[in-house]
């Protein structure tokens, strides 16, 4: 069968360095980093003092108060942006078809302060079970795409992809195949993500995942440079509206970019470290491109998953160097994880959007924070350090790698 064309009608992103996608666009081309010391608790006792939070964000601005207290964050981020993208996208929710729209949303975690404050409640009183009624709907992954779904209609396809960092690249890819097969018009896609919290920052802390860059946080996520010392924890979330092309048109949507495929693969290698030989990276931009039906020498820009961490950012450069030969040397390489920290499983999500806004603007962000010269790294690549570069990039690739070996990578286009 003829497959369906599908297009990029829609936007929103709430970030570490920006609430709104206008904004968060700005933050990266200007080069700002949103870590800082952690506001949500007190985290002198830990190893690691600050991450990336949102700033001056107020759920109850968005959202009805009672309506706010029924979520995790996650699922309220998943809200805001959701609403963002679907108004950019000016749909008209009063004669859009909406058993054909969907909702496929992307979270490695989920409600992870939920859960974590119900066991300490539980383990501060006398043993009586009390907990709150809305635990279990607040805490599961899946809850997030059932809430947009639900306030805006949409009965196509819900559900969320998890697999840790790799999560909303893997909603993204599924909603691109729903609409390519005909299934759907229409499908909300993206991801969320809210584990700044004590057990997130614990836990990724006993890992030795975390920077402890303490004394100056915001030059803590340095990728690509020699003294990287690990990852700067995030949150957020980012929307995208997939459509398909000739529904686009009929309404006449503004289209940002075509989705051109999606690739994925598994490392099966090791629980968190990545194939030092980047084999399952390799081959996930392999399957992208196949898919995509493009060759290495279309793409001009690769947002890497670079998430600052000593095995992993030269793991996936020496994949690049291998699956692009010569023509990685041309490609404007960078990692927007330097400014926005890792947003786990909303990080394949607001680094499409950083994608897709750079095929509209002309504009690569920068990696920043580099520093001191990374013998492993060839010095050849154009890693766009420290200040945005412009370019005319016709084709955009977003990568994403998660814990468990999970790899997906995703193929933009910009339309004439």
């Amino acid at each position: 069968m003829e497959l369906k064309r599908v297009v990029v009608t829609g936007l929103g992103a709430l970030t570490p360095i920006g609430n709104t996608k206008d904004e968060y666009w700005e933050g990266l081309v200007s080069g700002k980093s949103g870590a800082a010391p952690i506001t949500y608790f007190d985290a002198e006792k830990f190893k690691t003092k600050f991450a990336c939070e949102l700033k001056n964000f107020n759920p109850t601005d968005f959202l009805d108060r009672k309506e706010a207290r029924k979520m995790d964050r996650f699922t309220q981020y998943a809200m805001v942006a959701s609403d963002e993208a679907i108004a950019d996208a000016k749909l008209d929710l009063d004669t859009i078809n909406k058993l054909r729209v969907g909702v496929i949303w992307g979270a490695g975690i989920g409600g992870l302060e939920t859960f974590q404050d119900e066991v300490l409640n539980f383990a501060a009183g006398d043993g009586s079970p009390r907990f709150n009624p809305f635990f279990i709907p607040k805490m599961i992954a899946d809850i997030a795409p059932g809430n947009i779904s639900i306030k805006n209609g949409f009965m196509g396809p819900n559900y969320t992809t998890v697999s840790a960092c790799a999560s909303s690249a893997n909603a993204m890819i599924d909603a691109l195949n729903y609409i390519r097969l005909g299934h759907c018009d229409v499908i909300v896609t993206g991801g969320s993500e809210a584990a700044v919290t004590i057990a997130g920052m614990g836990g990724f802390n006993a890992m030795h995942a975390l920077s402890t860059r303490n004394e100056s946080p915001e030059t803590a996520s340095r990728p690509f440079d020699a003294t990287r010392d690990g990852f700067v924890l995030g949150e957020g979330a980012g929307a995208i509206i997939l459509e398909e092309y000739e529904h686009a048109k009929a309404r006449g949507a503004k289209i940002y970019a075509e989705v051109m495929g999606g690739g994925m693969s598994s490392d099966a290698h090791h629980m968190t470290a990545p194939h030092p030989d980047g084999i399952g990276v390799m081959a996930v931009m392999r399957n992208c491109l196949e898919n995509a039906g493009l060759n290495p020498e279309d793409v001009d820009h690769i947002n890497t998953h670079g998430t600052s961490t000593p095995l992993g950012d030269v793991a996936e450069l020496k994949a690049i160097t291998e699956v692009f030969g010569e023509h990685a040397k041309t490609i404007n390489i960078n990692s927007t994880k330097s400014m926005t920290g890792h947003l786990l499983g909303a990080a394949g999500a607001i680094e499409a959007i950083a994608a897709i806004m750079a095929m509209e603007h002309g504009i690569v962000p920068p990696t920043i924070n580099h520093e001191v010269v990374d013998e492993k790294i060839d010095p050849n690549l154009n890693l766009t350090l420290n200040k945005a570069q412009k370019r005319d990039v016709k084709v955009a690739m977003s990568n994403t790698f998660g814990f468990g070996g999970h790899n997906a990578c995703v193929l933009f286009r910009k339309l004439d």
